[in-house]
């Protein structure tokens, strides 16, 4: 496609946005009082959001404009937190993980695959050479500690050997006997051609004629195997995945992808190679550092005036003159110490009343039914969302950077230089204020010792900070421990589109008769994508959105638990960490092991986000009793230590917690589902998921 068919994409979703954002003013504020009719209009919101995302992330994903790309991050972020906070009220009206909404689908002229979750790109793109870096790291551990797992060879009988090599040697006599008929066939019909140009003699006119013929032909049958080839990638009833690299490049879709992928390329190091900071250095850098120098005096001189004692310069660390600046007034401090003490006292009465209230709760049930019946007759509301005001932000951004900007192929429209100078203006300042905070560090002691006579003991307390800062062990030693000791693996290539399953078409009705459908893989697929995906992608949507901490997937065994846990890896590029009983029997042995090991764990995984830690058969970890066959692996050391290990993840911790289960009913339930937030039951294959692919 032509980068003005991508334009018209993002203006097709902008325009889809604008909509939905104000269908959100109106409809989303008033409460409802019929839940089916509140959950209909989540259920078209979330197929709403669904096609803005797809449509935003394909035009994201072969966009040339820099800026452009900059603020399409603010915007993705804000779809995918909005998508997470839809189904999560979702969830919370039908209590239920899976939705069958086939019924809104036909009204709103949508197909099934309209509903798949799409992976952004970017999650892997951005970050390509860090996890490339990453994974030479791995091989090399792995190769030198000797932990390079090969295929197991399999031993075969006799007659089966017998069988190998009979196949093996008919194929090739019969290779042998196809080249010689084909020897044979070529050698009497060149014997042929020689009688007759014996016989007959071309005029040039005629040999010219002949060879036309023959390359019309030939050209005439190549097109045609190109479009043929092409429409059928484009109809969808071929995989490009499955064809050789020579066919894949008759596609003309991924062709121009290519081209825009290494045009992006030149167009970053054509940016990064121009001297407009180097310019904006020279041009106004001596006027900001005048500035900047005034600014921080005057800030020295109004504090001894007014505290009576010059102030303390930050750190470096500490932001430097920029918090300095930020700091307030004696004045501001003491009104603020004030408004703090009556918040306190305040909450302290609050906290009385409350307790008060719980000592006469149980008298009182006819209080808490009034509370409940009030809540019904106000109906439903939508909680207050985190990612609307960000959405209407990067819409607003995208509007003034984008519009009547797009000129065709857009090569020489690929970024805006006053933009680019605004961005570079801040480097520059930033720069200069790292200069300036030496040279007015300097100056506050020379006032210090000309006006009052003390020294600043600062520098020393500084040392003592970096002195308790420091730790012991390297995040790559730990690294590297965790690879010798089996606790850290190396995830293997699998995509989710890979995990096969298609849609279930009956839901819905199912439903209306009084029955509950059986979830179908491609649904499971779904919840994969939005509880374990999305939020380890991206930082933003894991700060701001409703995120599960652990993930369990249960099902039978060959359901593809392990394959869904890998797919979760590739996706995001994360880390893969094994925390289950049989990686960690025998190691670290005692409560100050294990104590370590999830300590080594944490730390890893918080340095080298997106993480993920894998428990297989989770269930042995809860098990009432364990038996005596498996009481030397001592399962059930981890039973106190992971809601801590869960606690100690913040909401910037990109660390997910997956386990898999073939018999969750073996476990303790109350400590089991405290762990795990979100329970994914993964069905056995249905008919259409086992043959799908021969329709």
């Amino acid at each position: 496609f032509s980068i003005s068919t991508y334009n018209k994409v993002w203006t097709d979703a902008q325009k889809a946005l604008d909509v939905q954002l104000q269908r959100e003013r109106e409809e989303f504020l008033q409460p409802k009082k019929d839940r089916v009719e509140a959950f209909k209009m989540l259920a078209t919101s979330y197929l709403k959001y669904m096609q803005i995302f797809r449509n935003l992330e394909t035009a994201h994903d072969q966009l040339l404009h820099r800026q452009k790309r900059a603020v399409f991050f603010l915007v993705l972020d804000g779809v995918i937190g909005r998508i997470l906070e839809i189904k999560k009220e979702m969830v919370e009206l039908e209590n239920s993980e899976f939705h069958y909404i086939d019924d809104i689908l036909a009204d709103l002229r949508l197909l099934p695959e309209d509903l798949e979750v799409p992976i952004p790109r970017y999650f892997i793109k951005e970050k390509l050479e860090v996890l490339q870096q990453r994974e030479k790291i791995l091989d090399e551990i792995l190769l030198n500690a000797e932990l390079q797992t090969q295929k197991p060879l399999e031993a075969k009988t006799f007659a089966e050997a017998v069988r190998v090599i009979q196949v093996a040697e008919r194929a090739r006599q019969g290779r042998r006997r196809a080249a010689f008929m084909k020897r044979t066939y070529f050698k009497e019909k060149r014997q042929r051609q020689t009688q007759l140009r014996v016989q007959i003699f071309f005029f040039p006119d005629d040999a010219a004629t002949c060879i036309q013929k023959v390359w019309r032909g030939y050209i005439q049958r190549k097109k045609t195997e190109k479009m043929r080839e092409a429409e059928m990638i484009f109809l969808g009833m071929v995989s490009s995945a499955n064809l050789p690299p020579h066919v894949k490049a008759m596609s003309i879709s991924e062709m121009h992808a290519g081209q825009i992928n290494s045009l992006r390329g030149e167009i970053q190091e054509r940016q990064e190679e121009a001297f407009i900071k180097d310019k904006l250095r020279e041009t106004e850098g001596l006027n900001i550092k005048i500035a900047l120098q005034d600014q921080i005096g005057q800030c020295f001189i109004e504090c001894r005036h007014i505290a009576g004692k010059f102030p303390d310069y930050p750190t470096e660390e500490a932001g430097g003159s920029t918090a300095l600046l930020s700091q307030k007034t004696p004045e501001q401090v003491a009104e603020e110490l004030a408004a703090k003490k009556k918040a306190l006292e305040e909450k302290a009465q609050k906290g009385e009343k409350e307790k008060e209230k719980e000592k006469t709760k149980g008298k009182s049930p006819q209080k808490e039914s009034k509370t409940v019946k009030k809540e019904e007759e106000e109906g439903w509301k939508m909680t207050p969302s985190n990612f609307l005001s960000m959405l209407e932000e990067g819409n607003s951004q995208c509007k003034v950077i984008c519009q009547n900007r797009d000129k065709g192929w857009d090569v020489l429209w690929d970024h805006d230089l006053e933009l680019i100078k605004e961005e570079k203006r801040e480097e520059v300042e930033e720069e200069i204020r790292v200069q300036v905070d030496e040279l007015m560090r300097r100056e506050l002691e020379n006032l210090r010792l000309a006006v009052d006579g003390d020294k600043s003991d600062q520098q020393k307390k500084g040392k003592r900070e970096k002195l308790l800062s420091l730790v012991p062990r390297t995040i790559d030693s730990l690294y590297r421990e965790l690879v010798e000791e089996g606790l850290l693996m190396k995830a293997k290539t699998v995509r989710l589109c890979d995990y096969i399953g298609k849609f279930n078409y009956v839901g819905t009705a199912l439903r209306q008769q009084g029955a509950e459908p059986v979830p179908s893989l491609a649904d499971v697929r779904q919840l994969v994508a939005l509880y374990g995906i999305l939020p380890l992608g991206s930082q933003t949507v894991h700060e701001k959105a409703p995120v599960a901490k652990a993930l369990l997937l249960a099902g039978p065994a060959g359901v593809g638990k392990k394959m869904l846990v890998h797919a979760i890896c590739t996706e995001t590029g994360a880390s893969l960490f094994n925390l289950s009983a049989s990686s960690i029997a025998g190691k670290y042995p005692g409560k100050n092991g294990l104590q370590m090991i999830l300590h080594m764990i944490l730390k890893v995984a918080k340095q080298w986000q997106p993480s993920v830690v894998w428990i297989g058969e989770t269930e042995k970890i809860f098990l009432k009793a364990v038996p005596k066959a498996e009481e030397e692996t001592s399962p059930k050391r981890l039973v106190k230590m992971l809601p801590k290990f869960l606690k100690a993840l913040k909401a910037q911790d990109r660390v997910l917690l997956v386990g898999t289960t073939s018999r969750p009913f073996d476990a303790n339930l109350k400590p089991f589902c405290k762990v795990y937030q979100k329970i994914i039951l993964i069905p056995r294959p249905d008919y259409a998921s086992r043959f799908g692919k021969r329709f």
